[in-house]
């Protein structure tokens, strides 16, 4: 039975957490499914060690995972354009040439590009996004590289605040300029949870037209930022297949203002029928992310994928990254490469709960897509991280 999004899910945040721990908690932004993608198309090649190592990294058969790439490159997701290449010297023999000859006819492959056409090849597949192909190597024999890119509009834009309105123990509330302030719409959600990583949380996702939903997540200042995006990784996926988290009521939390919300009470005119009520909006800031990583730690697995194509010679593994988030909409890009060298109610009073979530210091951001709603059945890209960051710099709204 083929893989899906589904199975790779745990085995995906693991990965994940790697690749964000060895960035540190630095403004950056990823995507580990590019690095994932590229591992799984170059494990048919892996035999004994590098077979072992390379499923203990994909957290699944090195075959099972080449299928799923496959399928995922075959069937793309119509707002992220994905791509996979191999380029090499004409003259390659043994397990290069066997494994090249058992590629999905969707990669594509030739001799090997120059500079200039690989930062064109980088261009065109991520819209622009990113000018420079991230390994520039005269001496590589062989390439293989992975491609993702978005660019999507917010269902309904952000409204704009002032930075204050982050809240007092936010060091960012006293840059200049404006942030992002939720508009009452059901394409944005905002709420309390409570999570085995990173305890309780603020959460904001929001959806973007034609199925690409952004989850950012804040937890107390000093949860470790693996720990962030361990829930990150956990909510995102969730909320975009519909599977149900653990919601904290507003009425067993403390009223008053805190480094990730601002509680309050009173009576007003309530929509349901119950006596009582919760509201949350939420405020966080606009942001940009350019990163480059070098993706040789072992424990990335690109190691065990090099020695199982080319015992012994050199390699390089690196990925360039971007990501902006505005009022208006979310788009990102990477590259990685491996060079070888609701109804209405009548008014009724109750008591009302309303949080303000305040995305005030640092926290994890994870970008899934979601099918359409007119297909039938699940599609491979269905409730996939595609893109994740840890905003550490955020930037002045009014001006994107």
């Amino acid at each position: 039975m083929a893989l899906t999004a589904a199975d790779i899910a745990v085995p995906l945040a693991r990965y994940a957490r790697r690749l964000h721990a060895l960035a540190g908690p630095r403004h950056h932004v990823a995507s580990p499914l590019g690095a994932w993608l590229l591992l799984a198309l170059c494990a048919p090649a892996a035999e004994g060690p590098d077979e072992t190592s390379l499923n203990a990294t994909l957290g699944c058969r090195p075959g099972a995972a080449a299928e799923l790439a496959a399928a995922l490159l075959a069937d793309p997701h119509p707002l992220v354009p994905a791509a996979a290449a191999v380029w090499h010297h004409e003259r390659v023999s043994g397990t290069v040439s066997r494994w090249l000859a058992g590629l999905p006819p969707q990669l594509q492959t030739g001799p090997l590009p120059t500079q200039a056409e690989l930062d064109e090849w980088a261009r065109r597949h991520t819209l622009g996004l990113i000018d420079r192909f991230p390994i520039n190597d005269p001496s590589i024999y062989l390439l293989a590289a992975t491609v993702l890119a978005t660019r999507v509009s917010w269902e309904q834009p952000f409204e704009l605040a002032p930075s204050a309105a982050l809240g007092p123990s936010s060091t960012w509330a006293a840059l200049p300029g404006d942030v992002l302030r939720t508009p009452d719409s059901p394409f944005h959600e905002q709420f309390v949870a409570a999570t085995d990583a990173a305890g309780d949380v603020a959460v904001h996702t929001a959806l973007a037209r034609g199925g690409l939903r952004v989850t950012s997540v804040a937890a107390a200042p000093d949860v470790a930022a693996g720990d962030v995006l361990a829930a990150a990784y956990d909510l995102a996926p969730a909320l975009a297949t519909r599977r149900s988290v653990v919601r904290r009521s507003l009425f067993d939390l403390p009223l008053g203002d805190g480094p990730l919300w601002a509680i309050s009470e009173r009576t007003a005119p309530i929509k349901s029928g119950a006596a009582r009520e919760e509201r949350c909006t939420a405020v966080l800031p606009a942001w940009t992310a350019h990163s480059e990583h070098d993706l040789s730690d072992p424990s990335l697995g690109f190691a065990a994928a090099a020695h199982a194509l080319a015992p012994g010679d050199p390699w390089q593994a690196r990925q360039a990254a971007m990501a902006r988030y505005s009022r208006t909409g979310f788009e990102a890009a990477a590259v990685t490469g491996l060079g070888v060298a609701l109804a209405m109610r009548v008014p009724r009073t109750g008591l009302v709960r309303t949080a303000e979530l305040r995305f005030g210091h640092p926290f994890a951001v994870v970008a899934v897509t979601v099918d359409s709603p007119v297909r039938r059945d699940p599609g491979p890209w269905h409730g996939l991280p595609v893109f994740s960051a840890w905003v550490a710099e955020p930037e002045d709204a009014g001006q994107a």
